[in-house]
């Protein structure tokens, strides 16, 4: 009895397909395999692990608390001895992916990490015939950093990420560079280059810390970034200049005018508006005080000083109105103005005497009588005249005086004020003087 079987039965049942030989050799790898041992054949020789990492972008620099939150890619090759195959008795397969949960990984951890990781958990990993595994991914990470505002805006900050073995001395898990320090240093091809800050290069460097329980391997990343200042140039210094040069002007404006107190008012409250508007731009640090800080502080003292200077002068200019027993300090100022006027109001009488004299017209002080030169008797109607034009005529006459003093407190405020303002200006000049040095001493840093 014959069994008759369809046509192409058999060599189907007799070629396997391809993605069976996959599973064959996932389960043939995993069956005894055992992920809490350390994969070498030889418990002496150390497990190599070599690191790389690419800068991808620079997410936020918190000078407040000292911590800088960078996105890395990072990537980890190690050699699993006991996950090895012959290609040539699998379908060729050189290369296979496995759920990392379910093999050794090393405990490899970043110690400035101060936050928890925001990366997205890829469960696999990539597995050559040669037990060579490849752990590539990106990693958010939020890590303490000491950061030099000193120089803000024009500053650059140098953080470092260094990875170790959170357990395994350099005996069992060893730390190597999959690239040269070169390639490191200047690879910026994955780096977003379009933001506030710019890569400057990324420095790596391999050593050994000895402690309590052994040494163990690190490797360390200097990540060197700069900030693009331009944008806080526009808006903080450039506008804080203009409205000193504003003040400077405003010195042009007469003493004796309220014009100026107002104006130098009206400049120190948009200053004070626009530094109040501007603190959140500024970096806020309790380890020290930025440059541009102290200008913006050495800046509103300036526009106080100015302001003060003028109030001072109003003050000055009206002095001669206090002329009082009640205040000695303005009487001592005004006393040679007081005698000035009396000595020209008597002077001014007597000038008044000598012309109705020579006038024919004997004029005589309040109480005299006026008398004719003819019958030597009193002339009422002149004498109604000479008392009603002797008010007028002392009147225009302390005018004069009173004008002739205004003009001389007047001369004398303008002196003080061009004094005051060049001091002013040696003030101004000592300050940026200083602020020059310092930020020479720190570029020759």
């Amino acid at each position: 009895m014959f069994l008759t079987l369809p046509e192409g039965t058999l060599a189907a049942a007799t070629q396997r397909p391809r993605n069976s030989t996959l599973h064959r050799l996932t389960r043939r790898l995993l069956k005894k395999y055992s992920k809490g041992v350390r994969p070498v054949r030889n418990w002496s020789k150390p497990t190599i692990v070599y690191l790389d990492l690419f800068v991808h972008a620079v997410l936020d620099v918190d000078a407040q608390n000292q911590k800088l939150t960078t996105s890395i890619w990072y990537r980890q090759i190690w050699k699993d001895e006991y996950l090895t195959w012959n290609s040539s008795r699998y379908d060729g397969i050189q290369e296979i992916s496995l759920p990392i949960h379910r093999i050794w990984a090393p405990d490899i951890i970043v110690g400035e990490s101060v936050d928890a990781s925001k990366s997205p958990d890829l469960p696999f990993v990539y597995l050559n015939a040669s037990g060579v595994i490849k752990n590539y991914k990106p990693m958010q990470v939020v890590s303490a950093c000491i950061l030099e505002m000193y120089t803000f805006p024009f500053d650059t900050q140098n953080c470092s990420l260094t990875f170790s073995s959170a357990l395994h001395t350099v005996q069992d898990v060893d730390l190597a560079f999959w690239r040269r320090y070169e390639e490191i240093k200047s690879d910026q091809k994955l780096f977003l280059n379009d933001g506030e800050w710019e890569l400057v290069s990324v420095l790596s460097e391999r050593r050994i810390l000895q402690t309590q329980t052994g040494s163990i391997a690190q490797i360390r990343f200097h990540i060197v970034i700069t900030r693009r200042p331009l944008l806080y140039v526009v808006s903080l210094l450039i506008p804080s200049i203009f409205l000193l040069v504003v003040d400077l002007g405003s010195f042009y404006l007469p003493p004796n005018s309220g014009t100026r107190i107002t104006f130098k008012t009206s400049v120190l409250v948009g200053y004070t508006l626009f530094k109040v508007n501007m603190s959140d731009e500024l970096p806020s640090t309790g380890i020290g005080t930025s440059l541009i800080s102290a200008f913006f502080t050495i800046c509103m003292a300036l526009l106080v000083l100015s302001l003060s200077k003028s109030i001072f002068l109003i003050k000055f200019l009206h002095l001669g109105d206090d002329c009082t027993r009640d205040k000695p300090f303005a009487s001592y100022c005004c006393r040679n103005a007081v005698d000035a006027v009396g000595e020209n109001a008597k002077a001014a009488r007597s000038a008044g005497e000598k012309a109705g004299t020579a006038a024919g017209i004997p004029l005589a002080w309040e109480g005299s009588s006026v008398k004719d030169h003819a019958t030597g008797t009193a002339t009422p109607p002149m004498e109604k005249i000479r008392r009603e034009l002797l008010p007028i005529s002392s009147h225009f006459r302390a005018l004069g005086v009173a004008a002739k003093v205004d003009g001389d407190w007047l001369s004398l405020a303008n002196k003080l004020d061009k004094l005051l303002f060049r001091a002013y200006l040696l003030v101004l000049a000592v300050y940026a003087v200083t602020m020059g040095s310092l930020w020479g001493t720190w570029s020759s840093q």
